[in-house]
């Protein structure tokens, strides 16, 4: 039965653990003063504004304003409950927990999601089940050892067989008494006009489709074409369908396993198919990921990010490959900061063919030391369907190839294609200069140009302006958090706050401190149960300060706090005077004359 997990251990797990280690298995961080930067994972941006203090062990975004401690992160990011998280970063951390845990969604959203995840997860067992252990099977584990895959790879990735029965998975929702609903909702089935279901997938080796948490959230199906079912009316591919689980613009097959890996080696390949990538896996080679057949989108290049600043692309060597490998580089230039290079396999194979034909080491040979800068791949591609020995030709082909040279940033990168490109075309070296200077001017007007209407409306973050009062509430919380002098002196004196949310925290602050002793943030914020007050305490955490306060600083935030305390009563008094002289309550009016006077006094002397 699952248990309640003891504070003891919930700080035991926090205090032993380094909140920069874990969220970097996620996000790539980089130095930056005392903190960490990346990559934001709640929200798209091209600008790094996800901090991490690591002295403080809490992360914030100061683009969407999320924030927390490394439970925190990982509630957010996976949508798991407190519980989860603590034991995910237990794992993490190798800490033994011997206590059981119990899944409990934090919504009814999330709750639908898990029934999904569920369904998958049982459909994505019994594939692999068929796959290894029954005679229905055999045919599509022998395509899978003459593809050069192992049984231990093969167990690694869950990959299974959907059998030619089109109601198998129906049989066995309908034995779980599994909802209507809820099959519809997974993208397993299809819905006849009689309400019936059938299977999505039969007759296919079914390779399961993870989100970055490695929870499957749909399939890709690969026809299995044998004697007795040839299916010739069958495309090769069928992947599941756009459900509230999958959406294939966001998923990279392997991401899940791959991430640590890339984020240790400090860069990614970027293969056409799932094939390659296992070929690639078996060849010991674990940071590849693929694309779901279709160009690279927006969010999947964002995800790479987070993780890595350097990416290969290793896509076929035939004709198609090597322009799927053109595309990605335009993408990848127009939307991402990432150094790029090629790989071009020879013989027009891919890399999973390279391996079976050639072997483990020449694969890993060709992936480490087979490398091109995407400029010297355009070179050689842009040559494809014409004929150099024809003047047009040449000449249409170094307009093309100048223009691909004015993107590229490093002057000694330039300096030595335009040398290559001299000697090639026997031109001198003062005339490609030339040439490519006009092609730059061309290229800035182009940029100044299109960049134009969207400078004249400029897109700014919309934050909350604080008045010079809230300022000086939130810098004396700050000192209270880091010296607990200052926060006594406040609790002793009986200071009042004039925005209720900071007096709020103060007592919370105050109660946390009787019970600890000291104050550490990342557990306060555990102590914290509305996230608004958690918030609004990594917001003060986050103020840049001095290290330490002193007593004029101190004593002016209290007066600028308690001027604007007793300004706020005189007006509150004002509005009842002069509501006492409309109904005639000379008496009211006195009182309320002699209370102005004696708060206008406080004011002077505050």
């Amino acid at each position: 039965m699952a248990q309640r997990i003891p504070q003891q251990v919930i700080d035991e797990v926090r205090e032993k653990t380094n909140i920069v280690e874990v969220i970097g298995q996620y996000v790539q961080l980089k130095k930056s003063g005392k903190n960490y930067l990346g990559l934001c994972p709640f929200h798209e941006e091209k600008t790094p504004s996800f901090s991490v203090a690591e002295d403080k062990q809490i992360f914030h975004c100061f683009g969407c304003g999320k924030g927390g401690n490394v439970y925190t992160f990982l509630q957010e990011l996976e949508g798991i409950s407190f519980p989860e998280a603590v034991k995910k970063v237990a794992d993490i951390e190798q800490i033994p927990l011997d206590i059981e845990i119990s899944s409990e969604p934090a919504s009814q959203t999330s709750s639908g999601q898990q029934q999904l995840i569920a369904l998958h997860e049982r459909t994505r067992d019994l594939y692999h089940h068929l796959l290894i252990n029954t005679k229905a099977g055999e045919a599509a584990l022998e395509y899978l050892h003459d593809r050069g895959l192992s049984d231990e790879l093969i167990d690694e990735f869950k990959i299974g067989f959907a059998p030619s029965q089109r109601d198998f998975l129906v049989q066995v929702a309908q034995q779980d008494k599994v909802n209507a609903d809820l099959m519809e909702r997974s993208g397993l089935f299809i819905r006849r006009d009689d309400g019936s279901f059938s299977d999505r997938f039969y007759h296919r080796v079914m390779f399961p489709l993870s989100d970055f948490r490695g929870k499957p959230i749909g399939f890709s199906g690969r026809l299995l074409k044998t004697k007795d079912f040839p299916g010739d009316d069958q495309p090769k591919y069928l992947n599941s369908p756009e459900t509230e689980l999958f959406n294939k613009r966001q998923v990279l097959f392997n991401f899940d396993k791959a991430r640590n890996e890339i984020r240790k080696q400090g860069e990614a390949i970027l293969f056409e198919g799932f094939m390659d990538v296992l070929a690639a896996w078996q060849a010991d080679i674990k940071i590849g990921l693929a694309s779901m057949g279709t160009s690279l989108t927006e969010q999947q290049i964002a995800a790479i990010e987070r993780v890595t600043g350097q990416v290969v692309i290793a896509y076929d060597g035939d004709d198609p490959g090597q322009a799927a490998t053109d595309r990605a580089l335009t993408i990848l230039d127009a939307h991402s900061r990432l150094n790029l290079a090629t790989v071009t396999v020879p013989e027009k194979l891919d890399p999973d063919e390279y391996l079976r034909k050639y072997g483990v080491t020449e694969l890993q040979n060709l992936l480490q030391h087979g490398r091109q800068t995407p400029f010297a791949f355009k070179m050689q591609y842009r040559k494809k369907g014409l004929n150099l020995e024809n003047e047009a030709d040449r000449l249409n082909y170094l307009e093309i190839v100048m223009q691909d040279l004015a993107k590229v940033q490093s002057p000694v990168e330039q300096d030595m294609y335009l040398g290559q490109l001299a000697n090639d075309f026997h031109l001198t070296r003062e005339s490609l200069k030339q040439q490519l200077q006009m092609v730059r001017q061309t290229l800035r007007t182009e940029r100044r140009q299109q960049q134009a209407p969207v400078s004249q409306v400029p897109i700014q973050p919309v934050q909350k302006v604080l008045t010079k009062e809230e300022k000086a509430e939130r810098m004396l919380l700050f000192r209270s958090m880091n010296e607990s002098s200052i926060r006594e002196q406040l609790v002793q004196t009986d200071f009042q706050f004039i925005h209720d949310q900071y007096q709020e925290l103060l007592l919370y602050l105050d109660s946390y401190m009787m019970v600890h002793g000291n104050f550490v943030l990342a557990d306060f914020l555990n102590y914290l149960k509305e996230n608004e007050m958690k918030q609004l305490a990594i917001d003060i955490s986050m103020i840049s300060m001095s290290e330490d306060s002193n007593e004029r600083e101190i004593y002016d935030l209290m007066r600028v706090i308690s001027q604007s305390g007793i300004a706020e009563e005189i007006k509150q008094r004002q509005k009842e005077q002069l509501e006492a002289r409309k109904s005639g309550n000379q008496q009211r009016e006195l009182e309320l004359t002699v209370q102005i006077i004696e708060l206008t006094k406080r004011l002077k002397q505050a």
